[in-house]
């Protein structure tokens, strides 16, 4: 079973569908141990940085997904859900991500011709073998939604990256833990795969 985190952060229906399309067995859910006891965890989400992260401690998830990590379970952040696997973003000052990964999160800076948030379809870098792009082209275009994006602290966790006016660390790999700053289940028949990919871990 592949456990979405439910915490009001938005985008799970989407998700959910593209995995019951991959014939996965799929429960949305904002308890412990059923996301504890889960095959593989997703954690979805879109909106804010600091409002998401309330959310997650006033549910008492903040613990539940670092044992889940550490324990082993295959893990996949989606959009805001890669954002939070990290220690800090430009978007709340002040507040603490979960801090499984080393990095922060930085606002897209203004320029000329960008519209803002980066809305559409971009292409990606692939580097560093990672186990979610397992037969997805070089240069394959994924749908991204967002204003803020990730600079990581470690390169090698680095697995996919993109350009909208800034060098965008557009998917991550670390161990059992998984993120993408954009979104698989929007992103046609190549976001199925690397969904694919993920379940298949």
């Amino acid at each position: 079973m592949i456990a979405i985190i439910d915490y009001d952060a938005g985008n799970i229906k989407s998700v959910e569908k593209a995995l019951l399309l991959l014939g996965e067995e799929v429960k949305i859910t904002g308890d412990a141990q059923e996301i504890l006891s889960a095959d593989k965890v997703v954690l979805p989400g879109v909106g804010a940085f600091g409002d998401a992260m309330g959310n997650l401690e006033r549910r008492g998830l903040v613990p539940v997904i670092r044992e889940t990590v550490e324990k082993g379970t295959p893990f996949l952040g989606i959009c805001l859900g890669l954002q939070l696997l990290f220690e800090r973003s430009d978007e709340a000052p002040g507040v603490a991500g979960l801090g499984i990964l080393p990095g922060e999160i930085l606002r897209i800076p203004s320029k000329e011709g960008l519209k803002i948030p980066h809305m559409g379809w971009n292409s990606l870098h692939l580097e560093h073998g990672g186990r979610l792009f397992d037969q997805v082209s070089e240069q394959s275009y994924v749908y991204f939604v967002h204003s803020y994006y990730l600079k990581a602290g470690e390169e090698e966790i680095v697995k996919a990256s993109t350009e909208y006016g800034v060098h965008i660390h557009a998917s991550v790999e670390k161990g059992n833990v998984f993120a993408c700053q954009f979104h698989p289940e929007k992103s046609s028949e190549v976001g199925l795969r690397i969904l694919s990919n993920f379940v298949n871990i």
